[in-house]
């Protein structure tokens, strides 16, 4: 019985795939054309990470592919242009529609423009063509701007050899020109450059938080033609809150409120912060030093002191909200976290991991000493609404959806492994094991459970209090979580006690054992890929270039490329950022400087862009076959000659 349904399983898969092939010839076309495929070089990979909102600087970056658009515009001009046409040209392809309002105002005759239009075009087609040079004819064709498709092609494969298309590609160009579709045209092919010299790109976490426009990062990968996400832990941050964890929520608003960027919340996804205001103003005071919201120097007074009355009244809630949690897992082994039970309200002072301290800054005005944990109704109506305004955000929705649907808490891809965070280890590096639902789980094994309950939470956005909204919260704070990597958050240190030494986080030991080759190859061979091979590229943790830290690391099998895009961390990382590109040659790792502006590049075409290194050198160049998606392809040629025997070949 079980041969005969798997027979018809397979009968009916055949038969649904027949459809699409009328005859022998249509089937055996596409076998030979995905054959072939397999044997074009590998497309250009683009790592990225940690973007907190950044959206210019990651803009800039995904415009300039990590400097990949500039190495090919020297490729084909060096000789033929000098330094500052070629700034020129790169600054056109990066912003065509802002370059080409500056260059058309500075033309004083329109024979001098039409003639730049002319040379511009060519220009690009013959870059069009270079940075194609890999790729079939069908996806460079699904790459062009839709309404050119006919016009470029005749361009891209214009061939004048005995002279008989003369006429026809001059009142081609005129006609372009003549019908004001020139602009138009430039504008689509650089976007097309842009698309074409990287085929597929990473996002290593870390979306939203700090930086103001996490939405606009967000809208532009929805749009991206290729991409993938590794969850960052304010990523999950934002999922969770989404998906209904009320403890999730107020951190995302408290962090809004301490880098001053709680028009995100308002502005961007539309969730109304009145009834926290209102809380605010009625118990807390504008003058705390210790809730001032960073970054405050465009702000006025009074709205300091709104965002300091706010920012405390989400903190307090915040605070209240996780002790039921620590009390209902006792697997999450966070009873140490228990913070408004520490304290001694007489006293003013609190008592964790056995050392009492002082505390400054306090505001426990709606904290009942008797039962510290438990919301005020005033509280508790709050947060619901903030809830509900979450989940009936549209734009919210959409992201959050978005997410889901494109991220993972890791990605084994191309024979590399992407992980935000780490993986948590002990000191002798052994994978370090927690308890979820009475199950024993470590390693790789940890991790998917985690991302089933991520998950589990974001299908049932109406449940509170189970185990999967109280894990995607974990996965922000918790010990044993693969994005957070530390042994415990202290927020509340940081706020009301003077003494640094109660601030300190002390990090996994995944962070000094991945200078390790040999710990690193034991954890590639645990997510099944070859640790000869393969790298880990890790993003989370920015690398302090300033004194010295290198991004590479065990011998190249480990690549960190935090190095902050986030303003608030440049300062100590001395770079804003690094990236990483892997094409068919090997990996070059990008060193990034301040990004300072749209409008610097526009001008002065320079790129905020430094030193390539060689990460590593492949020895024999990188097809498609060696690929994720030349396995994908493989499988589908091996379906496809099964039907050929079966319905074609008798």
């Amino acid at each position: 019985m079980h041969n005969t349904t798997e027979k018809s399983v397979k009968e009916r898969y055949l038969d649904l795939l027949s459809q699409q092939f009328n005859n022998k010839e249509e089937l055996a076309t596409e076998i030979i054309n995905l054959e072939s495929i397999l044997e074009l070089p590998k497309g250009t990979e683009h790592f990225v990470s940690d973007l907190h909102g950044e959206f210019h600087a990651f803009q800039h970056v995904l415009r300039n592919g990590s400097g990949n658009v500039r190495s090919k515009i020297n490729d084909i001009f060096q000789d033929t242009l000098t330094q500052k046409e070629i700034n020129e040209f790169a600054a056109l392809v990066y912003y065509p529609e802002e370059k080409l309002k500056l260059v058309k105002n500075s033309f004083t005759s329109k024979e001098s423009l039409d003639a730049w239009y002319i040379t511009t075009i060519n220009r690009l087609i013959k870059l069009v063509t270079y940075a194609s040079s890999k790729y079939t004819r069908t996806k460079l064709r699904k790459s062009l701007p839709q309404n050119y498709v006919f016009i470029i092609e005749e361009l891209l494969y214009k061939s004048n050899k005995y002279n008989n298309k003369h006429s026809y590609y001059q009142t081609l160009m005129n006609q372009i020109i003549e019908l004001e579709q020139s602009d138009d045209l430039i504008i689509g092919l650089s976007f097309t450059i842009q698309h074409l010299v990287v085929n597929h790109l990473h996002v290593v976490g870390d979306i939203y938080d700090r930086g103001p426009e996490p939405d606009k990062i967000m809208d532009t990968l929805i749009d991206y033609p290729s991409v993938d996400v590794q969850w960052g832990n304010h990523d999950v941050l934002w999922i969770g809150a989404y998906a209904g964890s009320k403890v999730c929520l107020a951190n995302l608003l408290r962090i809004c409120a301490r880098y001053d960027n709680l028009n995100i919340i308002e502005d961007a996804y539309g969730i109304n912060l009145r009834p926290l205001l209102t809380l605010a103003e009625k118990h807390y005071s504008g003058d705390n030093s210790a809730f001032k919201p960073k970054n405050a120097e465009a702000l006025s007074q009074s709205e300091i002191e709104q965002i300091t009355k706010i920012h405390q009244a989400i903190a307090i809630i915040q605070f209240k909200l996780e002790a039921p949690i620590i009390k209902r897992r006792p697997d999450f082994e966070m009873e140490e976290r228990l913070v408004l039970e520490s304290i001694d309200y007489k006293h003013n002072e609190a008592t964790l991991y056995g050392k009492t301290y002082p505390l400054e800054h306090t505001c426990f005005q709606t904290i009942d000493p008797n039962n510290p944990n438990e919301l005020t109704e005033d509280e508790q109506e709050v947060i619901n609404k903030l809830l509900l305004s979450v989940q009936q955000s549209e734009k919210l929705k959409r992201h959050m959806t978005f997410l889901m649907q494109k991220g993972k808490l890791y990605l084994p891809y191309n024979g590399n492994l992407l992980i935000h965070g780490c993986i948590p280890v002990d000191e002798n590096g052994e994978m370090e094991s927690m308890v979820i639902d009475g199950e024993k789980c470590y390693g790789r094994d940890l991790l998917d459970h985690f991302e089933y309950f991520v998950r589990e939470a974001f299908d049932h956005k109406d449940i509170h209090d189970d185990l999967a909204t109280d894990l995607v919260w974990y996965l922000w704070t918790g010990k044993y979580s693969s994005l957070f990597g530390k042994r415990a958050m202290t927020t509340f240190e940081r706020y009301f006690i003077k003494d640094k030494s109660a601030h300190k986080e002390t990090k996994n030991p995944y962070y000094y054992l991945r200078e390790d080759v040999k710990m690193c190859k034991k954890m590639l061979k645990d997510f099944g890929l070859d640790p000869e091979e393969g790298h880990i590229i890790n993003g989370h943790t920015p690398v302090k270039e300033i004194d010295g830290e290198n991004p590479i690391k065990a011998n190249g099998k480990m690549i960190v490329i935090d190095g902050g895009f986030s303003k608030a961390y440049q300062s100590t990382t001395g770079i804003a950022g690094y990236t990483l590109l892997y094409n068919s040659f090997g990996m070059q790792l990008v060193a990034h400087q301040h990004f300072n502006s749209k409008k610097h590049v526009l001008l002065n075409g320079g790129d905020e862009l430094s030193i390539r290194r060689v990460v590593d050198k492949e020895l024999k160049r990188k097809k498609i076959r060696d690929t994720n998606t030349g396995r994908e392809i493989q499988e589908k040629i091996d379906v496809l000659k099964v039907l050929m025997h079966d319905r074609f070949v008798h």
